[in-house]
C-alpha cells in the first residue's frame, strides 16, 4: 500500500506521481476502487483532492512480452513449423528481468499475434516471463548461434517435443576448443553448480543424465575444431562437458576465459535433423559458419574441412 497527501491536484494525477505510474493505469486503478481518500473509496479520476489522506492499493501487474521487429533469418517455413537460424546475443525466450530482445518477441506479432492493447501496446502476460514460450520446442543459449526450430501450433510442438523426448533428432554443433578433446561418448550428469548458481557442473546439484558425442574435425595447434552431437538436452550441455574434458570453448567466460578472437563463445548450432511433425519425413538444416567464428578459426591459423565450406544455408527432405 502507498500513502500520501496532496492539495490541489486530481486523484490520477496525484495517485500517478506517488506510485511512479502511467495517469492512464493511475485512472483504472481508480475505477476498480483500489484508491481510498480519507478512509472512502473516491473513483472519481478528476476528483480534486484538499490535502486529505490517500491510500494506493497496488494492482500486481504481470510481467509483459511484447511483439518486436527483430531480424531473425528464416532457414525453412511450412503451415506446421518454422526453422531458425538464430544470431548470437538473443535470447530464445524471456526471462527474469529480461522481456524484450528475444526470440519470442520476434514470434508474437507475426506467428502468435495477442489482442488487448497494454500501456499502448500489444503483448503478452504471464505470471513469470520466461512461462512465455509460444512454439518454442528446444532452446539455444543467448550467445549460440545456429538452427532453432519452432511449432507453429500446438499439434506440431506436441509432435516436436515427442520426437526431443524419444531421441529422434540429431543435433550438430560446431565449437572451437581451447585444448584438444578426446573424441568418443562422454556420459556425465549435469546439476547446478553447488557455489555459483548461474553455472552448471558435472556432478552438482540434482545432476540429471547427460550425453554427447565429440569428433575433432580439425586442428590448429593447441585449438581445435570440434564437431559436438548431444543426445540430452540439459542447460549448458555442450559447454560444461568440454569444460570437464579439460578443453573449454574459445570465448566462454564462464566455463572458460575471454577471447581476443572472439567476442562470445565459439559454439554454433550447424545441423538439425528431425521428423515432420505432420507427414514424419525427415527434414535437415544446415546454417553456415558464422562470420565471428569463422575469422576466429582463420585468426588461430586454422583451416576448414570440406563439409564445412558451404556458404548459403541448406534444407532437404528425405
Amino acid at each position: 500500500m502507498v500513502r500520501f497527501r496532496a492539495e490541489g491536484v486530481r486523484l490520477d494525477q496525484a495517485v500517478a506521481e506517488a506510485c511512479g505510474i502511467s495517469r492512464a493505469r493511475a485512472q483504472a486503478w481508480i475505477a476498480e476502487g483500489r484508491v481510498r481518500v480519507g478512509g472512502k473509496v473516491v473513483d472519481k479520476a478528476a476528483y480534486r483532492l484538499k490535502g486529505e489522506e490517500v491510500e494506493v492499493f497496488p494492482k500486481e501487474e504481470r510481467p509483459l512480452v511484447v511483439p518486436e521487429d527483430l531480424p531473425i533469418p528464416i532457414l525453412y517455413e511450412d503451415e506446421d513449423l518454422l526453422v531458425l537460424n538464430k544470431p548470437p546475443g538473443l535470447l530464445t525466450h524471456p526471462a527474469p528481468g529480461v522481456y524484450t530482445g528475444t526470440v519470442v518477441n520476434a514470434l508474437l506479432g507475426r506467428y502468435f499475434p495477442v489482442e488487448g492493447p497494454v500501456e499502448g501496446t500489444e503483448g503478452l502476460a504471464a505470471e513469470r516471463p520466461e512461462e512465455v514460450r509460444p512454439g518454442i520446442v528446444h532452446r539455444l543459449d543467448k550467445d549460440t548461434s545456429g538452427v532453432l526450430v519452432v511449432a507453429k501450433h500446438g499439434g506440431a510442438l506436441e509432435a516436436l517435443a515427442q520426437a526431443f523426448r524419444d531421441r529422434l533428432v540429431l543435433k550438430r554443433y560446431l565449437a572451437i576448443t581451447e585444448g584438444v578433446p578426446q573424441e568418443g561418448t562422454l556420459i556425465a550428469p549435469i546439476g547446478r553448480h553447488p557455489v555459483e548458481r548461474h553455472k552448471m557442473h558435472v556432478g552438482g546439484i540434482a545432476p540429471r543424465y547427460a550425453e554427447t558425442d565429440f569428433q575433432v574435425l580439425a586442428t590448429a595447434g593447441p585449438y581445435a575444431l570440434v564437431e559436438a552431437r548431444p543426445h540430452t538436452g540439459r542447460t549448458h550441455q555442450i559447454r560444461v562437458h568440454l569444460k570437464h574434458l579439460k578443453t573449454p570453448i574459445l570465448g566462454d567466460e564462464v566455463y572458460g576465459r575471454k577471447s581476443p578472437h572472439i567476442g562470445r563463445q565459439a559454439l554454433h548450432a550447424y545441423g538439425l535433423r528431425i521428423p515432420h511433425p505432420r507427414t514424419g519425413r525427415i527434414l535437415e538444416f544446415w546454417a553456415p559458419v558464422p562470420p565471428d567464428m569463422a575469422r576466429a578459426w582463420e585468426a588461430l591459423g586454422g583451416r576448414w574441412p570440406e563439409m564445412l565450406k558451404r556458404e548459403e544455408p541448406t534444407a532437404t527432405a528425405g
